[in-house]
């Protein structure tokens, strides 16, 4: 019997051959409980081999991987641990008030449990990490012709991860915080401040405290409202609610504070389909229930707001000891779902 060539196939048959081969090396090589995305990444592979993509191009798709993975791998025994990212110029010295106060910082928001990451760079990031400590610190650093260098707290510690790209070092920066604190600084601080608010702002990452930090009486943060409600809010880029996504203080103890306060009931959020689910650390009474379902009803595309005790089917990542407020949420006005946190926190 003659063995039929691969060129003499359909379309349908390579395409069937193609999933049978992926099947049996994931099964062989890759199994688990995420073997069926594991095969959708080698249905990719196979694609781009057939879009003829170029060698650069997968070169970086490559390194990005790798990149990537590795990233999961240094945080992923430390999921349970709250982390906050925190943002900042390497040009601070030492002796500077801004330094001064990112350290001190660093050293409260340990004490309540909390871990930090930084660019393990000097200046803004090497104080994020004298406060808190190298076993409580992450380095994620990127790789620069000039500058950037590894600070000495964080040096040849396992938790320390150097990138070469920007794009999957800020990917490991918002994924794994749970909390964003800046400092003064120069583009880069600038560049991060404004995807994080970004993010935030079109629902692409969930809600999470954003605090732009300053000396004590500092003006950088101050100048820089100045320009986004002058500018931005003034010419309508963005809306009135917008500015409740940060918060600027200009003493670490506050910083500190708006962040533990955040995370006080609301505990985290997951979309279920069309259902925005926000798990609380306690329940609302049911005049608080009536209340939000009275006054933010502007943030739901159809329904109510809903309390229930257990998780949604399809909810990843649950908690199921936590009660749960499900809405259909419309994925507009995150700064009126950050007021809508801000009262669900406050409530008695």
């Amino acid at each position: 019997m003659t063995e039929e060539k691969p060129e003499s196939r359909t379309d349908d048959e390579r395409r069937q051959a193609r999933s049978a081969a992926i099947e049996r090396f994931i099964d062989e090589f890759a199994p688990g409980e995420n073997a069926d995305l594991l095969g959708q990444m080698m249905v990719t592979l196979t694609r781009l081999a057939a879009d003829g993509c170029e060698r650069g191009d997968l070169k970086i798709l490559n390194y990005a991987l790798r990149e990537l993975r590795y990233g999961f791998k240094v945080f992923q025994p430390y999921g349970a641990i709250p982390k906050v990212s925190i943002f900042g110029s390497a040009r601070t010295a030492e002796d500077h008030p801004q330094y001064l106060e990112a350290k001190k910082f660093g050293a409260l928001i340990q004490r309540e449990g909390w871990m930090v990451i930084t660019g393990a760079g000097d200046g803004i990031m090497r104080a994020g990490h004298h406060g808190a400590s190298r076993k409580s610190s992450f380095g994620v650093a990127i790789s620069l012709p000039f500058e950037q260098s590894t600070n000495d707290i964080i040096a040849d510690d396992p938790k320390l991860v150097t990138f070469k790209y920007f794009f999957t070092r800020k990917l490991i920066f918002v994924k794994e915080a749970r909390a964003i604190v800046l400092f003064p600084g120069g583009f880069g601080t600038q560049d991060e401040g404004f995807e994080s608010l970004t993010l935030v702002q079109t629902v692409k990452s969930s809600p999470v405290p954003i605090v732009l930090c300053d000396e004590p009486g500092g003006t950088y943060w101050q100048h820089w409202r100045t320009y986004v409600k002058a500018e931005l809010l003034g010419e309508k880029m963005i809306d009135e609610t917008d500015m409740n996504l940060f918060m600027i203080t200009d003493k670490a103890e506050e910083a500190v504070a708006e962040i533990v306060k955040f995370y006080s009931r609301y505990h985290s959020s997951r979309f279920v389909g069309d259902r925005n689910v926000f798990r609380l650390n306690s329940p609302l009474t049911e005049a608080t229930l009536a209340h939000i379902n009275e006054s933010y009803s502007d943030l739901l595309s159809e329904g109510v707001f809903e309390q229930t005790n257990q998780p949604l089917d399809g909810e990843e990542g649950s908690y199921p000891e936590k009660t749960r407020l499900v809405f259909t949420y419309n994925r507009r006005g995150a700064g009126r779902l950050r007021m809508l946190i801000n009262e669900i926190n406050e409530a008695p």
